[in-house]
């Protein structure tokens, strides 16, 4: 089934709890005002871009079962609104960083290149969110080492 392909992706509650963790510990709610004051409309245009959207992309390359990507992007913005309206920013960051790692792929596979004219709204916003949340993410585990920050996926090895 569709749902548990993209399920498979990551392991369920990995980002969110994440996400969860390092808003709540976030002391001066930078995250919380990143979102709502710094980075509105740019969060509201990438979450209103289909072509960030997984389900767009499975189905524009022929994935069975993505007929109705239509759907699935008006349910996410559904949701999308609801978190706005509930200003819940760990359900902000998820969709966000969904929509940011499809970014990453079209980066990094080709679908946007140096210099085109392709995306680069998406990639100045999506860099500046980046560049914004990356130092206060970092910041937040470093003020709180003994949190569990779980073990890490690519750690040293020799």
């Amino acid at each position: 089934m569709r749902t548990g392909a993209l399920a498979r992706r990551r392991a369920p509650g990995e980002v969110g709890g994440f996400f969860k963790k390092v808003a709540a510990l976030d002391a001066g709610q930078r995250i919380y005002d990143a979102i709502w004051d710094s980075f509105s409309g740019p969060i509201r245009v990438l979450v209103h871009n289909k072509y960030v959207f997984t389900p767009f992309w499975k189905h524009h390359n022929g994935v069975e079962g993505f007929e109705d990507w239509e759907e699935w992007f008006r349910a996410s913005g559904r949701r999308f609104r609801r978190a706005l309206e509930e200003r819940d920013t760990v359900r902000v960051l998820r969709l966000v960083f969904d929509r940011l790692y499809v970014l990453r792929n079209q980066i990094v596979h080709g679908g946007a290149t140096w210099n085109s004219r392709v995306n680069r709204d998406q990639v100045r916003d999506g860099a500046a969110i980046l560049a914004f949340l990356m130092p206060v993410f970092v910041d937040v585990m470093m003020v709180n080492p003994h949190e569990d920050w779980g073990r890490p996926f690519y750690p040293v090895v020799e």
